[in-house]
């Protein structure tokens, strides 16, 4: 038997899943075979290929019963918060909607001497690199357009969530997607690595850490072949002395407390206006010290153990560094903290840039708060960071949040909402958050080429 992967349980450290990871060989007969079956599935009409993906989307929603308890053992959300689905059928379906004009051909213009026109063609075999934070949302914002487009698609998942491409790969295949146009594959590092940098693929598209991105980066090097990433971030919250402070406070708590703060897009520092601080961090604190922290299988738990126990250790070595050099801790301990996955949720004051907590990514339940005068204060201290994925702002004035929004480097900004990812609008980053788009109209067009048509008539 060959290298296995262990999908190590957080709720109580016992392996829940494991899997053999393919030889090389192997691993390139996946490519191979979605290679072959690439032109076949393009040369299919787009509305077959639309039903036959939501079709598969439809086959993974009446699995639900099984994923939500499934997901809470492998990564450790809360089954009262009931899966993915809404959000991988929106994501889907929207997807399906726009297609038809996402992929028409531009039309440049046409007389009586000439046609001329842009075609969307799809790249071919599309790799996808999905994390176990949301494993089905982020896998289908690649997998459905993909396919939709024409390409084949061969996905490869977190060990943390081992069993989700599985279960896709099973609901496509029989909802009627043929098996070598979406694989699921299991593989190591090193072939990971040398699939990509033996052309295997035609795009890469990878969600996860700045050094699995880079990583992908590395191997693609000199082959051509498109990349895309988004690699995490640290994302900020700014509350302006006209904004609703009860809807802001419970929106960005929970932005940075939800899914035990493992989201790409959670909150993880908040600027408060000096004249809503108080207010604002007595009511944070009310809110989180009502969290239950436990089992994710018990209907009672807000707020899981973290997917790992290693990625507590971190948050918790980013806030004791924190509170040695002045930050105030909120939240004493809860009695559920186990030194290990199950983590006390926190929030941090008297906090500064010069602190961890406040640079790097936490991708943990705890958030500092800071007193700000002026959105250029604020502006200043949003862009100190070396990612930029979402902002979100906090006004009652539309033309104010758009000012301030037009001055932060960052992919998305909110006005009065958090941690959503709209499937009409473009999910991006720039800085160390990555480069790419997925999604929208943009998410097609990153999905495929553009191929020029110029067509001279013969006249007589």
């Amino acid at each position: 038997m060959g290298q296995m992967l262990k999908c190590v349980s957080p709720i109580d450290g016992s392996v829940f899943a494991e899997r053999e990871v393919l030889s090389r060989d192997a691993a390139f007969g996946v490519a191979s075979q979605a290679r072959g079956a690439q032109a076949a599935w393009a040369a299919r009409p787009l509305q077959e290929r639309i039903d036959l993906v939501m079709a598969g989307v439809t086959a993974v929603g009446a699995m639900n019963d099984e994923i939500v308890p499934e997901l809470a053992r492998m990564m450790g959300r809360p089954v009262r918060y009931g899966g993915e689905f809404g959000g991988f059928n929106e994501r889907a379906s929207h997807m399906a909607e726009i297609a038809e004009a996402s992929l028409a051909d531009i039309a440049v213009g046409e007389d009586e001497t000439f046609k001329r026109y842009i075609k969307r063609i799809p790249h071919g075999v599309v790799f996808v690199v999905a994390p176990w934070n949301y494993p089905y949302m982020t896998a289908i914002n690649t997998v459905a357009p993909a396919l939709i487009a024409g390409n084949t698609v061969v996905l490869k998942h977190a060990t943390q969530t081992l069993l989700v491409g599985e279960r896709m790969a099973q609901a496509f295949h029989a909802a009627g997607v043929p098996e070598e146009v979406f694989q699921n594959v299991f593989l190591s590092h090193d072939v990971t690595h040398d699939l990509i940098a033996g052309n295997a693929f035609d795009f890469v598209n990878f969600t996860g850490s700045v050094g699995g991105g880079q990583a992908m980066e590395r191997a693609a090097a000199g082959t051509f072949t498109g990349v895309g990433t988004e690699l995490g971030g640290k994302d900020p919250g700014y509350v302006m002395e006209d904004a609703d402070v009860d809807a802001a406070v419970d929106t960005l708590i929970d932005g940075a407390m939800f899914n035990s703060g493992q989201c790409c897009c959670g909150i993880e520092r908040i600027y408060v206006h000096e004249s809503l601080y108080d207010d604002f961090v007595a009511k944070a604190v009310e809110i989180v010290k009502g969290y239950k922290l436990g089992n994710p299988l018990d209907a009672e738990t807000t707020i899981g153990p973290m997917a790992n126990a290693r990625f507590a250790d971190e948050v918790r070595a980013q806030i004791a560094e924190a509170i040695e050099t002045g930050a105030v801790a909120h939240i004493e301990a809860f009695p559920e903290d186990d030194g290990g996955a199950y983590l006390t949720p926190q929030i941090l004051t008297n906090v500064t840039h010069d602190m961890r907590v406040m640079r790097d990514e936490s991708f943990g339940p705890v958030v500092g708060i800071m007193k700000v005068s002026s959105d250029d204060e604020a502006i200043a201290l949003m862009n100190d960071s070396k990612f930029g994925l979402t902002a979100s702002l906090w006004t009652r004035d539309v033309d104010r949040a758009t000012r301030v929004g037009d001055q932060i480097e960052t992919g998305t900004v909110f006005m009065n909402r958090a941690d959503y990812l709209d499937p009409g609008l473009c999910w991006t980053g720039c800085k160390n958050t990555g480069r790419g788009g997925g999604l929208s109209v943009i998410g097609y067009h990153n999905l495929t080429r553009p191929k020029s048509y110029h067509l001279k008539k013969v006249t007589v």
